[in-house]
This record gives structure tokens, C-alpha cells and sequence, in this order.
């Protein structure tokens, strides 16, 4: 997508969740970016009902907040046994990491009571958004990673539902991979696999 101007050195992540921030802190290394988290107190309402229209709505209010570029994920869990819960509502399923996992696996276990062959089937989606300072969005993209949801968390890294998200080509969970494998395999490294390339030339 071509660029009528370069962006800063500068790069605000739209999100308040630390563990989002450190993750493309990480995945942008590379770019020679200055990455900052977005204002404390800047909050964006997800009113979106899906992951790439949440995304849109929160690079496009956090861009015109800061008067910089903005980056957006809106990322989740989607589940097939639960209709493709908790989807958009994945942050908002509990009040905390473990409760977020026990509220799941016991929605789950009651699924597969009512259906012995509901598949534990899942998939983490990311949709990656990018505005320029005056909130249009420039880039859009989406990367998905299949997986299967385990009966028992395993590993102790990444954050919110890592612990049971099981990746089958790694034989591994999120939170027993190295943040190299994570950034890889995982939805977000998948969506900004995609991102990169485009933001380079947006960079350009």
C-alpha cells in the first residue's frame, strides 16, 4: 500500500496489556522503531464484533490521542466446541489469567458432557492494524494459529490462555515455547509475518 508520507521513528502500540507490548517490542526489534505503549488512563472502547474491526477501532483512536503511528492487535481464542467462544470477548472472559483458563475449561468440560465427540479444537486469531497520525488506517492483516486446548495447563511463560493452547507442530504449548518459537508459530508472529513487509514499505 503506497505511502504519501513516512512515518516517525516512532511507533505506539494501541493496547495497556504489558504482556502485548513486550511481545511486539520483541517482534519489531528488527525495524529500528521507537516502541511505546500507549497513555496511561487512554481507554478504547471494543465495540467491534470482530477481531479486525476492533482492532481498526483502537489504531485509529489511539493514532489521533498521540498524534503518532499506531499499532493495534485485537487478538483472541476462538473454540469450536463453544461456538467460537470466547472470540471477541477473550480479554473480558474472567477478571484474571487463571480465571480466564478455569472459566474455559470447565465450559468445555460441560460441552463435551453434552457432546462425548465436541472437538477441542481451536484456533488463535490476531488482526494487526496501522494508522497514520490522523487515525486512517493504513495496514490490515490477520494471522491464525491452530491448536488444540488441553484438559491441564502446561508451561509457565506468555500470558493469558498460553498455558493451554497446544500447538501441535511444536508439540507444544505458547507457554513452554521460547519467545523465538512463540513469535514464529503463534497468531501475532503469523499476522506481522504478513505486517512486516508492508510496514517496511510504509517505513519507506
Amino acid at each position: 500500500m503506497a505511502a504519501s508520507s513516512s512515518p516517525t521513528s516512532m511507533l505506539v502500540i494501541a493496547s495497556g496489556n504489558a504482556g502485548k507490548v513486550r511481545e511486539f517490542s520483541h517482534l519489531l526489534a528488527g525495524l529500528g522503531l521507537e516502541i511505546r505503549p500507549q497513555p496511561q488512563g487512554l481507554e478504547v472502547e471494543e465495540t467491534g464484533s470482530s477481531f479486525a474491526e476492533n482492532a481498526r477501532l483502537k489504531a485509529t483512536a489511539v493514532a489521533r490521542a498521540t498524534g503518532a503511528w499506531a499499532l493495534a492487535d485485537d487478538s483472541g481464542l476462538a473454540v469450536e466446541a463453544l461456538g467460537g467462544a470466547p472470540g471477541v470477548h477473550s480479554a473480558r472472559y474472567a477478571a484474571t489469567d487463571s480465571a480466564r483458563i478455569d472459566r474455559l475449561l470447565k465450559e468445555l468440560a460441560t460441552a463435551q458432557k453434552a457432546d462425548p465427540v465436541a472437538s477441542r479444537a481451536a484456533e488463535f486469531i490476531a488482526a494487526l492494524a496501522v494508522a497514520d497520525p490522523g487515525g486512517t488506517i493504513r495496514l490490515e492483516v490477520e494471522g491464525i494459529c491452530p491448536g488444540t486446548i488441553l484438559a491441564t495447563p502446561r508451561g509457565s511463560g506468555g500470558f493469558g490462555y498460553d498455558p493451554v493452547f497446544f500447538v501441535e507442530e511444536a508439540g507444544l504449548t505458547f507457554a513452554e515455547m521460547a519467545k523465538t518459537e512463540k513469535a514464529r508459530l503463534g497468531h501475532r508472529g503469523r499476522a506481522f509475518t504478513l505486517l512486516e513487509p508492508q510496514l517496511r514499505a510504509l517505513l519507506g
